[in-house]
């Protein structure tokens, strides 16, 4: 109880950030260069991503020491869910250019159980919960759906946003097999995190610092939003 009481300056946070994971405001940029192992460039967190260690702070000059490292932990944990999440929603652009114009569909059933059946045998190699990083994994794929007919419904309306290059996609799938490793070693690594009672207000603060160091569009906030969706457990 006195933790959950303590974390009140990051469910503040968390409410306020959760205005920009649920809005599409404004006008959906057209698909960003593959940031396959770049990030975005570089900016400022705003006050409200920082505000867990705002907190961790003002929590710790009151003597609840313990209960501000817990949560700074925590953060850092989730952090990279967000980050990594948002890397492997970015090669969805690369998907969905080197499916238009082909007559194939977005859903992939073969190649997403594929996904699914080799997450769930490196989550066993790591010690890590298999049907947890399942669900989590389901979560992503069908945020890169999200992203996909996002995009080619706007490349339908606009033709002249369509890309005019056609990806290699086995090349894209090497990277998003990359990323997908990473995301399951950094699962593996946040079982007390996403236990945790104040997981859901901590990564949706991650998140929002994600979408302002990456200047996501609307497209792609719902899209991260989604594919983070079974991140905390009990959520």
């Amino acid at each position: 109880m006195q933790l959950i009481t303590s974390m009140r300056s990051a469910l503040t946070a968390g409410a306020a950030a959760a205005v920009l994971l649920t809005g599409t405001g404004g006008a959906v940029a057209a698909p960003a260069a593959p940031p396959a192992r770049a990030t975005a460039k570089a900016s400022a967190p705003s006050a409200k991503a920082t505000a867990p260690l705002a907190a961790d702070t003002a929590l710790a000059a009151k003597g609840h020491a313990p209960a501000a490292a817990t949560a700074h932990s925590a953060y850092g944990r989730l952090g990279p869910l967000a980050e990594l999440s948002a890397q492997r929603l970015a090669t969805g652009d690369l998907v969905a250019a080197a499916k238009w114009g082909t007559g194939g569909p977005i859903d992939d059933p073969a190649r997403e159980q594929e996904v699914l059946d080799a997450v769930a045998e490196q989550a066993r190699r790591l010690g890590a919960d298999p049907a947890a990083t399942v669900r989590i994994f389901r979560d992503q794929i069908e945020a890169s759906k999200v992203v996909q007919r996002g995009l080619h419904r706007r490349w339908h309306a606009d033709p002249a946003q369509a890309p005019t290059t056609r990806p290699d996609l086995d090349e894209v799938r090497k990277e998003i097999n990359r990323i997908n490793g990473e995301l399951v070693r950094a699962i593996a690594r946040s079982p007390h995190a996403r236990s945790a009672p104040y997981c859901a207000p901590l990564l949706t603060v991650a998140a929002a610092q994600v979408r302002h160091e990456r200047h996501l569009d609307g497209l792609h906030t719902v899209a991260l939003a989604r594919s983070l969706r079974s991140v905390c457990d009990g959520t």
